[in-house]
């Protein structure tokens, strides 16, 4: 059997700097970080992930994720409301205060429909430089990020219609918080039909606790385990995946970098390299 390790490939983005702060950044910056600013600059990133590629011994390959976080839902209202000391030890475990309502599985505010539609403007702007809808799109099964991927796409260019796939481990860090209880398979199915599923999604959620916060580590657990499917068996260089600011930072965690406070509607890309080894099982 083969076992991956992960790492990522900087000089690329503006975010790929050690001391890279995402305040200053800002969530969507211009050509989503990319330092070349050439006419032809993506078209240059995917020449040289191709020949990075073309170059690489069996046992390694690399592809470029766009990795964004959805825009601002109605569990990010309650928190900046109350605060997080309070959210977390209180307002997250009950479904709304009465005024706003956040759980479960809550909308995007109007702001973050505002939030999704600027990236979608963004990448419309970055189409005639090369980048287009990628042909592996990924989604959390949480509302606000499919809500999120279906604006951020709408009407950009793209090569090929492949609808994005609903991966359970793309969605956030679960427990406790309402906010991260998902819909089910049939309401998903009913609401966004636009969206397929990976196999196997259950229709109940099977994995949120009322009791249990999912750590840091189990959630980077759970992004190793996207990267493994996706690296085993999807050929595209380029891949989308539509989340969330935890599983976003677990991603992360997975190839050494430290936590980045992407904000809400924000974009994060990066170029991974995957390593396999063989051992004996």
């Amino acid at each position: 059997m083969s076992v991956r390790s992960y790492s990522d490939v900087p000089g690329f983005f503006l975010q790929d700097q050690p001391d890279a702060d995402p305040a200053s950044i800002g969530a969507v910056p211009p050509r989503f970080g990319l330092i070349d600013n050439s006419d032809e600059r993506w078209r240059v990133l995917w020449q040289k992930v191709g020949r990075m590629n073309e170059e690489a011994d069996d046992q390694t390959s690399y592809k470029v994720f766009i990795l964004g976080r959805h825009g601002e839902g109605f569990h990010n209202v309650g928190e900046a409301k109350y605060g997080t000391l309070a959210w977390d030890e209180y307002w997250s475990k009950l479904d709304g205060d009465g005024e706003i309502i956040w759980g479960p599985d809550p909308e995007l505010t109007s702001l973050g429909e505002e939030q999704a539609q600027l990236v979608n403007t963004a990448w419309k702007s970055e189409a005639k430089h090369g980048l287009s809808v990628p042909s592996s799109r990924y989604c959390s099964p949480l509302t606000r990020a499919m809500k999120t991927c279906l604006i951020t796409f709408d009407g950009v260019p793209s090569g090929a219609e492949h609808p994005a796939v609903i991966l359970e481990n793309c969605r956030e860090e679960y427990g406790e918080h309402t906010c991260d209880k998902r819909h089910t398979r049939t309401w998903i199915s009913t609401n966004f039909p636009d969206f397929v599923f990976e196999k196997g999604f259950t229709e109940e959620d099977e994995i949120w606790t009322a009791n249990d916060r999912e750590s840091h580590t189990h959630a980077a657990i759970r992004a190793k385990s996207v990267l493994d499917m996706i690296f085993d068996t999807d050929n595209h260089e380029v891949i989308s995946i539509t989340a969330h600011g935890g599983i976003i930072n677990g991603f992360l965690s997975v190839l050494g970098r430290k936590r980045y406070a992407l904000p809400t509607g924000g974009v994060l890309p990066v170029v991974v390299k995957s390593t396999a080894q063989f051992v004996q099982s």
